[in-house]
């Protein structure tokens, strides 16, 4: 039963989308309730700083060396193969498996041996025991990239299948792992217990996948084999998409060295304002686009082995169809959480970080970066599916080389920022009261999310301009019209917010002394502005609500039943 229930097949991309949505906001939840054990045992201190530093290599590992070749290279390369012979999708996939796990085992155990150096360049500005205590967390985490290397190769194959149920569980199993580290390690082992947190959700993550993967007919047949086709292709294809992931990551690695040097908890901080950001944001694009992807890549597929070119106008017109309805679903999704998380910043910071050790001036600097974070959401949300794109195209280029530019001005831009917010200024006096961090002497850490705001801003405007350049699939006019009416919805859900943000305290309805008082108004504001937005849209007839209606509730209903 159990079996049969992991191996569903979702070959609707409305209904996988809302699953792998359902999943990850299952797995947000999960992840504020990481957050919130992890400020309240720890707060934004020495522990945190030293456990999120420690998280920067592995992650590193796996993203340039996994995630890359997944999204960018082996679903579209896999793809091509079932199309033809599954026999010889699976000889490719047992190929790839094999050489994959040799390489990142080899990679893994250089890094742990060589973890002393890199936490000198990481986080020069700790102490020697900070330092010491740093490189023991980092050699246990470095199972994880191991581990989560063959589960999402593993996640991306059944994509293809159309089994998004048991991948859409995967995050929800890591997350678990973590929390179970939190509770129950931590006691026992103290800060070691966070790493063996990490591996225990890695290796949870993996677990939940194996019964649907066997389901779906793979048989492992271990061989490197470097010059087999599907493998050397999958090699060309990633190694730009690895290169654009590994200069982001990159930019994690700086940000995380320059905040070493500021005051204790930054690091601690912008990590947990950064996921506060990014959680619904994520739920929104990521499962879109998850789900688009492999449709996108068989869309393109078709276009570019097109007998005539009269099949090929409409092959290009479905691709074309199916990027716009993703483009504008997850614009229009990202804009409501981006008024209501800058809106209710201090609100959502005290609700889910504000207990323990984690401290009045952490909840300020926290809301405060969270602010800046929420000013650049909609085009984080956007790179995503806009990346996605492109590889679907078999372009990993162009991802590439913007991710690597907007990096190096991230950079630049955090080193300025930080200089100029290290003095009294004109920069820093209007960071200080836009803010209203006045009695705040040492706010250097804002700088870094407003550098990360702004990049993100300029890689996605970069993607569009060159999707509409090189794919010819992005229509102006549509995306002005339909954006339009969602600013006005915007500025309606605006106003309701804050009127009802407002009132509920001048008519003494909550006390924000309590926390109950403070998560009164954060749901009844926040929902109030909400239904704003939505009553809005459907006033304006915005086609993205019609859209997402019948795409997603109707068939959720419909499968019900």
């Amino acid at each position: 039963m159990i079996k049969k229930l992991l191996a569903i097949q979702t070959k609707s991309v409305s209904f996988a989308s809302l699953i792998l949505a359902g999943s990850y906001l299952l797995s947000a939840l999960l992840g504020l309730l990481r957050d919130r054990l992890l400020a309240g045992r720890f707060g934004a201190g020495n522990e945190l700083d030293m456990y999120y530093s420690a998280f920067t290599v592995p992650d590193f590992i796996a993203l340039i060396l996994v995630f890359g070749a997944i999204s960018a290279a082996i679903i579209p390369i896999f793809n091509s193969y079932v199309i033809h012979s599954k026999q010889e999708a699976w000889r490719y996939l047992s190929i790839l498996l094999t050489t994959f796990l040799t390489f990142l085992i080899i990679v893994s155990v250089i890094l742990i041996i060589a973890a002393p150096f890199l936490i000198n360049i990481i986080a020069p500005g700790f102490s020697p025991e900070k330092k010491e205590t740093t490189v023991m967390l980092m050699r246990i985490m470095f199972l994880s990239p191991i581990i989560l290397g063959v589960s999402s190769i593993i996640s991306g194959i059944l994509q293809v299948f159309h089994r998004f149920l048991v991948t859409a569980l995967a995050p929800i199993m890591y997350n678990l792992g973590i929390i179970t580290g939190i509770i129950f390690f931590v006691p026992i082992f103290g800060l070691k217990g966070l790493a063996f947190g990490v591996v225990l959700g890695a290796v949870l993550h993996l677990l939940i996948q194996i019964p649907a993967f066997l389901y779906s007919g793979f048989t492992y047949q271990p061989k490197i084999d470097f010059g087999h086709p599907g493998v050397k292709k999958t090699f060309i294809l990633m190694v730009p998409r690895s290169l654009g992931l590994g200069a982001g990551q990159f930019n994690a690695i700086v940000i995380t060295a320059i905040a070493s040097t500021l005051a204790t908890g930054s690091i601690a901080i912008f990590n947990l304002a950064n996921t506060l950001s990014s959680i619904l944001i994520n739920a929104i694009s990521i499962s879109l686009s998850t789900a688009i992807f492999p449709a996108l890549s068989s869309a393109y597929s078709n276009f570019a082995s097109a007998k005539s070119s009269k099949e090929a106008r409409e092959y290009k017109k479905s691709f074309e169809r199916k990027f716009s309805a993703g483009f504008l679903q997850i614009l229009f999704l990202s804009i409501p959480v981006s008024i209501g998380i800058f809106l209710l910043r201090a609100q959502i910071v005290r609700v889910i970080l504000g207990t323990g050790k984690f401290t009045w001036m952490d909840t300020r600097l926290t809301a405060a970066c969270l602010g800046i974070f929420s000013l650049g959401l909609c085009a984080q949300g956007l790179i995503f599916l806009l990346s996605k794109t492109f590889y679907a195209a078999h372009n990993t280029k162009i991802p590439a080389i913007i991710s690597v530019a907007t990096v190096l001005c991230n950079i630049t831009m955090s080193i300025t920022f930080v200089w100029l917010l290290g003095f009294t200024n004109g920069f820093s006096s209007f960071l200080h009261a836009i803010i209203k961090l006045q009695s705040i002497q040492n706010i250097s850490i804002v700088g870094l999310s407003l550098a990360f705001t702004i990049t993100a801003i300029c890689e996605a405007l970069l993607l569009v301009f060159f999707i509409h350049k090189k794919l010819g699939i992005f229509n102006i006019r549509q995306v002005l019209v339909s954006v339009g009416k969602m600013f006005i919805s915007g500025m309606v859900m605006a106003v309701v917010l804050l009127s009802a943000r407002q009132l509920l305290v001048q008519f003494n309805i909550v006390q924000l002394q309590a926390f109950w008082g403070v998560f009164l108004q954060l749901a009844v504001s926040g929902g109030l502005g909400l239904v704003a937005y939505v009553a809005t849209a459907l006033i304006l007839k915005s086609p993205e609500i019609h859209m997402i209606g019948e795409s997603f509730f109707k068939r959720f209903l419909r499968t019900l039943n």
